[in-house]
């Protein structure tokens, strides 16, 4: 890559990094590393059962001051849109603005099955559309009501904090499904587009040529195109050019190895591979 290039690519690209696997204590420590080596973003995934991901945000939000801090991903159709909208608002509150909603339907075998969860994909996709206008209405303030087909929101004159400090809301990935109209629409409509394919009804990543299929679709406004990957097999330049705006380094290897943590600082500490 030549000089110029190098500086244009790095206009354009952000790089986050995907906490494997950590306890909440051990997240606000990985954000404080990725903060001083260079990152732009750090995320966390939302189990069903586990370490809560917003209480891991929160102690990441108050020991960082520039990190964006974000979840990959949270499934809406498992919450309760109230109680969700309060958690993003209170840590976009606490970080000063710096909060971003990744959203998909999830996977099912993650533990969904297991406790009951909603497991239909359309019911689900349903499920996350109301979630989701809810909790942009509740952030609006309020009186908020709402009528859907699985949610009822009546207005409440109960005192309650439920701004967030981004206006007019917190910016919010979505999961686009390509070849899906309902899907891309659902994305495309919001903030950012996690771009996957499925195949015989499994969910993969797009590749650069399917990215670079639907360039033509993206909104022409401000937009992010999210990427996930291991720099070592992938070029996040090449992802750029085909229309990438954030690339998320991931080590979901590091969740079988003795030290996943450890493996995450080590990589925090190499810095982004700009």
């Amino acid at each position: 890559m030549t000089s110029s290039a190098a500086v244009a690519y790095d206009r354009i690209m952000r790089f986050g990094f995907v906490i494997p696997w950590a306890d909440a204590d051990e997240v606000g420590e990985l954000a404080v590393a990725a903060e001083d080596h260079g990152w732009d973003g750090i995320f966390v995934w939302e189990p069903v059962w586990g370490v809560d991901s917003w209480v891991s945000l929160g102690l990441a939000a108050v020991r960082t001051s520039k990190i964006r801090l974000g979840t990959m991903l949270t499934p809406p159709s498992r919450r309760r849109p109230w109680e969700l909208a309060s958690q993003v608002a209170t840590v976009d509150r606490l970080s000063d603005g710096r909060v971003t909603l990744s959203v998909g339907l999830g996977a099912p075998d993650s533990g969904m099955e297991a406790f009951g969860e909603v497991c239909d994909r359309r019911e689900r996709a349903e499920l996350m559309d109301e979630c989701l206008e809810i909790a942009c209405g509740l952030w609006n303030g309020q009186p908020f009501e709402y009528d859907g087909k699985h949610y009822q929101v009546k207005p409440s004159e109960f005192p309650a904090i439920g701004h967030t400090t981004q206006v007019p809301r917190v910016p919010i990935w979505c999961v686009g499904a390509l070849g899906y109209e309902r899907s891309m629409r659902r994305a495309l409509q919001w903030d950012g587009l996690i771009p996957q394919v499925l195949d015989d009804g499994t969910a993969r990543q797009a590749n650069l040529e399917e990215l670079n299929g639907i360039k033509e679709q993206l909104p022409d406004r401000d937009y992010d195109v999210i990427i996930e990957g291991v720099w070592s097999e992938h070029s996040p330049a090449a992802w750029a050019d085909a229309g990438a705006t954030w690339w998320l380094e991931t080590q979901w290897d590091a969740v079988g190895q003795a030290t996943p943590v450890l493996a995450a600082f080590d990589r925090l500490r190499d810095g982004p591979p700009r």
